[in-house]
């Protein structure tokens, strides 16, 4: 049997136990460059110097995937935070889970982001690689390189469909 997630609303408070909400909403801001700039101060912790690690800034380019959206796999980072914000503002999706095991699928969870919000899983937190609902949506992203392995994947069996009522 199918089990089908249903995204709630990516708050600050309901995603804390994953990460942060990166976002200006509500955030510490303060006027920079003979006041004409705002700047949104310290949106996220970035955490990746565990074994050697640096800081890493890229664009993830992701494209859609065909609806309903299937669930394949959870992948988690074990050395470091990743933190992912759009460029564009379109909704996308994030997908944790609450569970050691991030196959129990009743440890799912799925919020529906707004282009204006980005996340930042904290270390260890299994997640759902980016989930984009446009055709192609790029997103700017901090993460962690240098030496180990910093990348854990587990799949759902083929039977076992998890499926993104969007």
């Amino acid at each position: 049997m199918a089990l089908v997630l249903d995204p709630r609303p990516l708050t600050r408070d309901a995603f804390a136990a994953f990460g942060e909400v990166i976002e200006t909403e509500g955030a510490h801001h303060y006027p920079i460059n003979e006041g004409t700039t705002t700047r949104f101060h310290d949106l996220a912790r970035v955490d990746v110097a565990a074994g050697d690690g640096k800081p890493l800034i890229s664009i993830f380019r992701g494209r859609a995937r065909p609806r309903p959206i299937r669930l394949t796999l959870m992948e988690r980072h074990p050395l470091g935070t990743q933190a992912f914000f759009p460029l564009t503002n379109h909704p996308w999706l994030v997908v944790v889970s609450s569970r050691d095991d991030p196959l129990e699928r009743d440890g799912l969870l799925c919020f529906a982001a707004g282009g204006h919000q980005g996340v930042n899983y904290a270390r260890g937190v299994w997640h759902h690689p980016l989930l984009v609902l446009e055709p192609m949506q790029d997103f700017l992203i901090v993460d962690r390189g240098g030496p180990g392995d910093n990348l854990e994947e587990r799949h759902f069996p083929p039977g076992d469909a998890v499926l993104i009522s969007v």
